[in-house]
């Protein structure tokens, strides 16, 4: 089910991690993260290693702690909100959630990837873009992600279902860049080609490509690059099956969609954070800010999570792809345009 802002049972929000109010040490900070522990835990051991400031991680999905943040009110005890997705930020931002960061962090990173108010930062960012399986055939004709809905692909096309949070926040791009009937005719043709076989997880799209069950597959590009780096190993663990794989670093490409002077370019989604309106702990959580979006900081994130850093004197990974087109659509529209998103993707009937 897609989840909207406001709509998430107060009593199961309040119920996430039992009752509030649990004491907490005078240095020690508390982060609603809607990002996987994996992507996060790297830069916050280091933080705390520098610091001696513990950080504890509550964990759920972006939108469920937006809204916990919402019910709680001022009795929150979140100190910071950490998002893999730039529309609740800027809907946390827009609810007044969150308080202004100082623009001695702010100007760290350059304006196209923080909010207009500085009230979030982002932290890395990412690309939506193809993995295609090299031994597929007749699939030359894919060169934008509006090719999906080709009626070629029937069957042959791998996604998440609608309720993603990254697929919500490209769909919201392909929207602003093309236009609510494009978009809405890419969505349905899209349904024809996948039915009802969707994956919960980006990880899951990439495997099943590699594995030639499907031919192309629409994902946040550092999916592709963890899999290259599983297969440099030799092997993985299918955590659906619980055992070891066997995985084909040239089973899969990348394929950046969307390119040249007619194409409109990736959709491109940020990973952020802010700070709650009601910490008790200012000084830390700008701290903890600080590091996260310094020069070592931003490393961490662009080589343990193959994410773009959002900081320009520090180098993207290797072997990222560079220079790439970008839809020529702000974050922050990602916030206001969600509902309208949604409304497209129920009428699509989107899985």
């Amino acid at each position: 089910m897609i989840k909207r802002i406001g709509v998430c049972l107060v009593a199961a929000l309040m119920g996430l991690w039992g009752a509030a109010g649990v004491a907490l040490a005078k240095d020690e900070l508390v982060v609603y993260s809607g990002r996987s522990d994996k992507f996060v835990k790297p830069v916050v051991e280091e933080f705390t290693k520098r610091t001696g400031i513990e950080v504890l991680l509550h964990n759920a999905s972006s939108t469920e702690l937006l809204n916990k943040m919402r019910v709680e009110g001022e009795r929150t005890q979140a100190d910071l909100y950490l998002s893999n997705d730039a529309g609740n930020l800027e809907m946390g931002g827009q609810l007044g959630l969150f308080q202004p960061l100082p623009a001695a962090l702010t100007q760290q990173v350059d304006a196209r990837w923080r909010s207009p108010d500085n009230t979030w930062l982002g932290l890395s960012a990412r690309a939506r873009v193809l993995v295609v399986n090299t031994k597929a055939k007749d699939i030359g004709f894919v060169k934008s992600v509006f090719d999906l809905a080709d009626p070629r692909l029937k069957g042959r096309l791998a996604i998440t279902n609608s309720a993603n949070e990254s697929y919500v926040a490209g769909v919201t791009v392909y929207m602003e860049a093309a236009g609510k009937d494009k978009t809405q005719a890419w969505l349905k043709g899209m349904k024809e080609n996948v039915g009802k076989s969707v994956f919960s997880k980006h990880g899951q799209v990439v495997n099943a490509v590699a594995e030639g069950k499907y031919a192309v597959g629409l994902v946040n590009h550092y999916y592709i690059y963890r899999y290259f780096d599983e297969a440099a190993k030799g092997r993985d663990k299918d955590k659906d099956k619980d055992k070891d794989v066997v995985l084909d670093k040239d089973a899969i490409r990348i394929l950046v969609p969307d390119q040249g002077a007619d194409g409109m370019g990736v959709a491109w989604n940020v990973a952020g954070v802010a700070i709650s309106k009601h910490t008790k702990k200012r000084e830390l959580a700008e701290k903890f800010v600080s590091y996260l979006a310094s020069p070592e900081g931003q490393k961490i994130f662009a080589e343990a999570n193959y994410e773009y850093p959002t900081r320009a004197d520090v180098p993207t990974a290797a072997g990222l792809p560079k220079n790439m087109k970008v839809a020529d659509v702000p974050l922050s529209k990602l916030g206001p345009e969600r509902d309208a998103t949604l409304d497209l993707i129920e009428a699509a009937g989107m899985p």
